[in-house]
């Protein structure tokens, strides 16, 4: 999942498209074997360990966007795709990309033992310096004495942005941070416009190390940035189709998505293989499965870049198309042991059609599952659009978020399979031959209640 926040201007409340729309009227009261029969078409199907030999596959390496690792992971969930009769297409695209050069430290003239790792939009120079360590960086705990110094900061509470403001403001003339209690490596750091300065990353122990030195002696550090720049590199989004029956066709579209790529130096084994592994799941499960609705399942890349990959796929929908969408779920980060409950996360805050049907899912499945406020994946650009759609993700967050300890042996099984059931659950709702007419329909009982949940991500 991505951490860039995405400003939303639209209005509140979603456009439907001029699709059949799926509407729920108030049935008799439901009978609790009939409600879960249209249900068990799918559900019955799912296999966890299906699910989890997925994510183990695909977390045996980073799949960073735009490296080998993502188009190895590319090349799986096509052929996987495939292999289940879907009729796939491999969309590149390109992005621009940060090359970080080649960056070095130099200590009292010494050449510095740790790697060094260039902040992404870092400018190109060669500072030397007194060092002063600084803390966190906080405006108020940075000291004038920085001035015309190299600033010394540790990693934390407060953005990259805001640490190196506040040096530069006091008039720094470099930067060396050090990664945060618990966190290991290096790669990590962003400058942002007007913050031209140059700017590496360390790991914790050898900025203690540096902290320590300082406290007996005067350090100077040279730090040196040297053709750092972007650079344009190639992403791909992987889509599978599958046409509705041709003589029970409602001219509906429904769209099933995760991300593929993870961050730098992850194995993302919840951040998405999890998510993957659900999508090819379903496709799995519902290629041998009758609908009246054209269903298709992707996966993005870099999604971890600010959602490019699903924010181009849209772009290449035609009207047409976007109006015939009825819905898009979006399953990230669904299998985490230590992470919170299941919830639905929509741009607006507001529930839709795929809240909706959702929660009547998540009743009929496992429990009702509350709806919340959040952008951050890849249901956004669908939204964007006016296309009703939700983040199926469990929150809080685990502790390994975005870190190399996203590994297979923090995936549960079982958060894996129920979340994938209740996404197929309210896929196959929308998607069975006898909708969009539910309201004649004893087995599809009427929504459920759900509140909203101000739960933190």
């Amino acid at each position: 999942m991505s951490k860039k926040a995405i400003p939303f201007m639209l209005a509140a409340g979603l456009v439907l498209g001029s699709a059949p729309a799926v509407t729920f009227a108030d049935p008799p009261a439901p009978n609790e074997q009939a409600d879960h029969a249209f249900d068990n078409k799918v559900i019955k199907k799912i296999s966890a360990e299906r699910l989890y030999e997925r994510v183990d596959l695909l977390s045996k390496q980073p799949r960073e966007a735009g490296t080998q690792g993502e188009y190895e992971a590319v090349q799986y969930i096509k052929s996987e795709f495939e292999s289940y009769g879907y009729e796939t297409e491999v969309q590149p695209f390109t992005f621009q990309a940060w090359d970080g050069g080649t960056s070095s430290i130099s200590v009292n003239g010494s050449d510095f033992a740790g790697d060094v790792h260039t902040f992404n939009g870092s400018v190109n120079g060669t500072v030397e310096a007194p060092l002063e360590y600084v803390g966190l960086a906080y405006a108020e705990d940075v000291p004038d004495t920085v001035s015309g110094k190299t600033a010394l900061i540790e990693r934390g509470e407060i953005s990259f942005y805001e640490k190196i403001q506040n040096v530069i403001d006091k008039g720094a003339v470099g930067v060396i941070m050090f990664n945060r209690e618990g966190t290991e490596g290096n790669d990590f750091g962003s400058t942002y416009e007007g913050q031209d300065i140059p700017a590496v990353a360390i790991d914790r122990e050898s900025g203690l190390s540096l902290v320590n030195q300082l406290q007996s002696e005067e350090v100077t550090a040279e730090v040196s940035v040297q053709d750092a720049g972007p650079i344009d590199q190639t992403s791909y989004n992987v889509i599978a189709t599958m046409k509705p029956h041709k003589n029970k066709d409602t001219g509906q579209i429904v769209t099933v998505g995760a991300h593929h790529d993870s961050v730098a130096g992850g194995p993302g084994a919840n951040d998405d293989a999890s998510g993957v592994s659900g999508v090819l799941e379903l496709a799995k499960i519902m290629a041998k499965t009758p609908t009246d609705t054209e269903l298709r399942f992707m996966t993005f890349g870099a999604e971890e870049k600010g959602l490019l990959g699903s924010y181009h796929y849209v772009s290449t929908l035609s009207d047409n198309e976007i109006d015939r969408i009825s819905a898009h779920f979006q399953m990230d980060m669904i299998g985490s042991r230590d992470s919170g409950d299941l919830i639905m996360f929509t741009p607006d805050g507001e529930k839709n059609m795929v809240t909706d049907l959702g929660a009547s899912a998540g009743a009929r499945v496992a429990e009702v599952v509350e709806y919340g406020q959040l952008g951050r994946s890849d249901h956004v650009p669908f939204y964007m659009e006016g296309i009703p759609a939700a983040l199926f993700i469990h929150a809080p967050l685990e502790p390994w978020y975005h870190s190399p300890q996203d590994t297979l042996d923090k995936i549960s099984k079982e958060k894996l399979k129920e979340t994938t059931e209740i996404v197929g659950a309210a896929v196959y709702r929308i998607a069975r031959p006898d909708t969009p007419a539910l309201e004649n329909a004893r087995v599809a009982p009427g929504p459920v209640h759900y509140e909203f949940d101000d739960r933190p991500l």
